[in-house]
Formats: structure tokens, C-alpha cells, sequence
């Protein structure tokens, strides 16, 4: 026998292959999508770093950069279910387009003010305020916007995956680059370059050709659409207990963000570039783990990773309130980018998955309280022990609080799966059990 025949088998083996990691990216108008913006959210995490480090640099105050932070994200816990509503009754780009055009002008007036040293922390707060406003509408707007781009649903949780690798790739950029900017000129050229990148997703958002959502949509009474949206989520026993488990993360464990610039300047005692790297160190975490995400076939198996994500983050952040060396705070920011993301795209994931075409604006926003709208009351929560207490002691009680979180999530896993079931079942995501016997 050969040597040629001898290999055949060998050389006829399967390659593995990961082309499926990126299907979602088959639609043209989620390619549009994704290239604008891979640019705007590089200046958004930009003006994030900006505005947290110039808060402080004006007031050399915890408790202000938590009260910003709760001006910033109020809006959407007071607006977002009226958002929901009308995100399900209007047409959905359109919804869009205006809310970048929006904060495209928020940008462009902190920019303004802070070039010609006008700005004080009383116009951070309206403005903050403001772009809250915006957040309210485009954030389940553009959750329920994902499934008229993608169009096949069984490439919406890749698409999903593949949206959250581009938020941490610009979160892994833009704070970095943010740190440079800073140190070299001042934030307020963060915030022009943040305006002027909003220009990229407005033209990628008027290029798409959208076809009209098959499900009619409601005339009912906005007080009627209210209460069915909030029966949804109230009584379906899976998407209930996600939103509550991500409403106490969002409380305890996000306003960790909050207090990076007093570890950043204290504890470290570094600069904006230090804040840079500990930001940065949070987004390769959460790139790693929307990578992870992409690479995943099907919504199968992603409810167990919601608890062992939410410890990875609470365990997270109590090591880096113990931790005083630099190295060591940015190991342990990669854990807590990395069990942040890995979370909130799994529940995202799995929701958008579940919920009904006619109710996804208003499950989506109520989605969008439990993960930005109750973060306000974290932010102050934060700001005021970190006042009295430290911020190295505020991150380890809260942290201890997203473990105790995650243990009481593990234990409501069966019942969730057994409501889950039929939904999977009809979606063809699970064989029937009579098929599976």
C-alpha cells in the first residue's frame, strides 16, 4: 500500500470548523450595523472615562461621581416601560436614528463646554441627565431592533453574541485611548471625537432596507399595553427571575465602574491613564467572554452560565477590594469584565430568545430597568458608603451581595427550565420528549 493510501484516511478526517461563529453576519443589514458601530461605541466608552474622570477632577468627590452617575441612569428606570410601548407601536429604525441624533448633540455640548473651560459639574449633571432621557428610548429600541436585521431567529443569538464582542472591543479600546486623550489634552476632546462618531451608525442605520414586522401592530390603549407587558414579565417564571437576579447585580455589583477613578487616584495612586488600564482590563475580560458566547451554536446550556457567571463577578470584585497593587487590580478586573458580559449576554440571549414578537419592545425595555434602570440607586448607594466607608470596602459588601445573589439563582434553575421547555420545544431548539423516548 502507498504512502498516499495509507494517509487517505487521515486527510479525509473533519476540520473543525467555525464558520458558524459569525452567520449573523450573512445579513447585510447587520453587517451595516456592526461597522457603524464598531466606530460610535469607541467614542461612547470615550466619553464614559471622560465624564467619570472629569466629574472628579472638578469635585475630588465619590459621592458626586455616584450622583452623576444616578442622574445619568434615572431617566431610563422612570421612562423605559413607557418606551417599551412606544417602541412596539413605531417603527423601530426610525426610533433609532432619532436617538443617535440626540446624543450626537449631547456629545457635541459637553465637547463644546469643556474646550472653552465653561464646564461645571452642575451642566455634567443636566447633561448626564439628558443622555439618561435618550438611553431610555434607544436601548429597547435597539435590543428589539436586533431581530428585523438578523431576520432568521436562529441566527438572533449569534447576533447578540457578536454585538456584545463589538461593545468590549471598543470597551477594550475607548477607555485606553480615552486615559491617552486625557492625559495629553482634557476630556473635552474625548467627548468631540465621541459626537463626531455618532455620524457613522446614522448613516449605517438610513443604508439598511428593512422589511415591515409580519405581526400587526397594536391599537390598543398605552395604559393596556403597560399592564400586559408588566403581567409578561411578573408571571413567566424564567424571564422574572433573570430580571430580578440582574436587577440586584445592576444595584450592587455595576456601580464598581463609579468608583474606578478613587481607586484609580487612591488606592493606586495613579492617573487617568491607570483608570485607562483598569478599564481596559474590564473590557479584554468581557471580550473574552462574548467571544466565548460567539462560538456557541445554540441558546442550549447558556441559563446554567447566568449563576457561575454572577459569582465570577461578585468573587471578582471582593478580591479587587482587597487588592492594592496594580497588576493584580487589572487580573482581577478581566475576572469581573468576563463574569459581567458573559451574564448579561447569556440573559439577554435567552429572553430575546423566549419573549414574543408583539411584546418584545416591552419586555426589552423592562429589561433595559433591570440592567440600567435600577443602577441609579446603586450609583448612590455606592457613592455614599464609599463616602463613609472607602470604596475598597464598598466593592467587597457589594460584591458579597452578587454572590448571594447568584446561590439564591441557582436554587430557582428547575422551575425555570420546566417553564422554558415548551417554548424551546416549539422553537425547534429541543427534540419533544415523546421524540427524545
Amino acid at each position: 500500500m502507498s504512502d498516499a493510501v495509507a494517509a487517505a484516511p487521515e486527510n479525509t478526517k473533519p476540520q473543525r470548523d467555525f464558520s458558524h461563529a459569525w452567520r449573523a453576519l450573512r445579513h447585510r443589514n447587520f453587517r451595516l450595523f456592526f461597522g457603524g458601530q464598531s466606530i460610535s461605541l469607541i467614542g461612547t466608552w470615550m466619553t464614559r472615562i471622560a465624564t467619570s474622570w472629569l466629574v472628579y477632577r472638578l469635585t475630588h468627590s465619590a459621592l458626586l461621581l455616584g450622583t452623576v452617575s444616578f442622574m445619568g441612569q434615572i431617566p431610563t428606570f422612570l421612562l423605559a416601560p413607557l418606551a417599551g410601548v412606544l417602541v412596539d407601536r413605531m417603527e423601530r429604525r426610525t426610533v433609532l436614528v432619532w436617538t443617535q441624533i440626540l446624543a450626537m448633540l449631547q456629545s457635541l455640548a459637553l465637547a463644546v463646554l469643556t474646550l472653552t473651560h465653561r464646564i461645571t459639574i452642575h451642566e455634567v449633571l443636566w447633561l448626564s441627565a439628558f443622555q439618561g432621557v435618550i438611553n431610555a428610548f434607544d436601548m429597547p429600541g435597539r435590543q428589539s431592533f436586533m431581530v428585523q436585521m438578523v431576520e432568521d431567529r436562529a441566527n438572533l443569538s449569534n447576533a447578540i453574541a457578536i454585538n456584545s464582542s463589538m461593545v468590549n472591543l471598543a470597551r477594550l479600546i475607548g477607555p485606553s485611548l480615552a486615559g491617552l486623550v486625557i492625559a495629553a489634552t482634557s476630556e473635552g476632546w474625548c467627548f468631540l471625537v465621541d459626537g463626531v462618531s455618532y455620524i457613522a451608525v446614522i448613516a449605517s442605520l438610513l443604508m439598511m432596507q428593512i422589511k415591515p414586522l409580519a405581526t400587526a401592530r397594536s391599537v390598543a390603549p398605552m395604559a393596556v399595553q403597560l399592564r400586559e407587558g408588566w403581567e409578561y414579565v411578573s408571571t413567566f417564571v424564567p424571564v422574572r427571575t433573570i430580571l430580578t437576579l440582574f436587577a440586584l447585580v445592576s444595584i450592587m455589583g455595576m456601580p464598581f465602574v463609579v468608583l474606578m477613578p478613587v481607586f484609580a487616584a487612591q488606592v493606586l495612586r495613579g492617573g487617568p491613564h491607570t483608570l485607562g488600564f483598569l478599564m481596559g482590563a474590564v473590557g479584554i475580560g468581557a471580550l473574552v467572554s462574548a467571544l466565548s458566547l460567539v462560538l456557541r451554536k445554540s441558546v442550549r446550556g447558556l441559563l446554567k452560565m447566568i449563576p457561575i457567571a454572577a459569582s465570577l463577578f461578585g468573587a471578582g470584585l471582593v478580591c479587587f477590594g482587597l487588592s492594592h497593587w496594580l497588576w493584580l487590580s487589572m487580573a482581577l478586573m478581566v475576572i469581573v469584565g468576563f463574569g459581567m458580559m458573559q451574564g448579561m449576554t447569556a440573559s439577554n440571549t435567552i429572553i430575546q430568545t423566549l419573549v414574543p414578537e408583539d411584546k418584545r419592545g416591552r419586555v426589552m425595555s423592562y429589561y433595559t430597568v433591570a440592567f440600567v434602570g435600577m443602577a441609579p440607586f446603586g450609583s448612590l448607594l455606592a457613592g455614599w458608603m464609599a463616602h463613609h466607608l472607602g470604596a475598597p470596602r464598598t466593592v467587597i459588601m457589594t460584591g458579597s451581595c452578587v454572590l448571594a445573589g447568584s446561590a439564591w439563582f441557582a436554587t430557582r434553575l428547575k422551575a425555570m427550565r420546566r417553564e422554558m421547555r415548551p417554548v424551546y420545544e416549539e422553537l425547534g431548539i429541543v427534540k419533544p420528549r415523546t421524540a427524545q423516548a
